[in-house]
């Protein structure tokens, strides 16, 4: 019997998964399909009873729904719980459960690259719900932590739930400062970037030794990460950390192991295609 899952959010189309998923199932043979639906913020618990009611077995979910949805579900797992924000669903005897892969979706995809987290400094740009994932399991990792946002009571709110967790954290305006100068990780999280724009403020200062991420991943180098790299930093966009969340995610619903390489050759596929055709 073929299974169901999706990803929602919107913008949508810009959206990978579909790709990725659908080849991890065809290399192991899985009768499965993963759609994508674009889902208007006023059409969120629409959608989610129409998810249910045609027996999808889970989904996805993107900005701008990572917490919104939060109050649709029925439990969530210690890592959602603890992130206050959701990215995979799965329906289990009839209950919506929902689990956050982000943070550690994101920690495979920089361990190599970091060489080791214990006792650096991380800033975080933005305190949305892919941030406090990130955040949280950064934290874990016994990184320092400085969010900034443009809501300063976000960032606040995000730098507590750190604390409460044992980790180390600050929270500051969200504009240049001397944390430029001894940052080892930049991450940027929110959706400026998305469509062309420039990010808001100037990476002029900052260390050339700093690894720094933009987790948008079409485009594939974002203005951010051209600046980035004029400073002569390391970069990296969103692509490992989307292959492996949705290897996670792939893993929460359907036990066993993912089949990594498949799912990663997929999205390379994809992604080189859209650098070379725009349309």
């Amino acid at each position: 019997m073929e299974k169901h899952y999706a990803v929602i959010g919107t913008p949508i189309d810009h959206s990978l998964s579909p790709w990725m998923h659908n080849a991890g199932y065809k290399a192991l043979g899985i009768d499965a399909e993963y759609q994508r639906f674009n889902v208007e913020p006023s059409h969120l618990a629409e959608a989610v009873e129409g998810l249910c009611s045609l027996g999808f077995s889970g989904w996805n979910v993107t900005l701008p729904h990572k917490e919104p949805i939060i109050s649709l579900l029925d439990a969530l797992t210690p890592e959602a719980r603890r992130a206050g924000a959701v990215n995979t669903v799965k329906i289990l005897d009839g209950q919506r459960i929902g689990h956050n892969t982000d943070g550690v979706g994101f920690v495979r995809s920089v361990q190599d690259d970091l060489k080791g987290f214990k006792g650096k400094k991380a800033v975080l740009l933005g305190a949305g719900g892919a941030a406090k994932g990130i955040a949280l399991a950064l934290a874990e990792q016994e990184m320092e932590l400085h969010i900034l946002n443009r809501t300063p009571e976000k960032a606040s709110e995000l730098v507590q739930a750190i604390q409460r967790e044992g980790g180390i954290a600050t929270s500051g305006l969200f504009a240049p400062g001397k944390w430029l100068e001894g940052v080892d990780l930049l991450v940027q999280t929110t959706s400026v970037g998305l469509h062309g724009e420039s990010f808001p403020f100037s990476l002029k200062g900052i260390s050339d030794q700093t690894l720094v991420v933009d987790i948008i991943v079409n485009p594939r180098e974002t203005v951010f990460l051209q600046e980035a790299r004029k400073q002569g930093c390391r970069t990296l966009d969103g692509s490992g950390m989307l292959l492996f969340q949705g290897v996670l995610a792939w893993e929460f619903w359907l036990g066993g192991q993912a089949p990594v390489e498949a799912m990663r050759q997929a999205l390379k596929g994809q992604l080189m295609q859209r650098m070379f055709y725009k349309g």
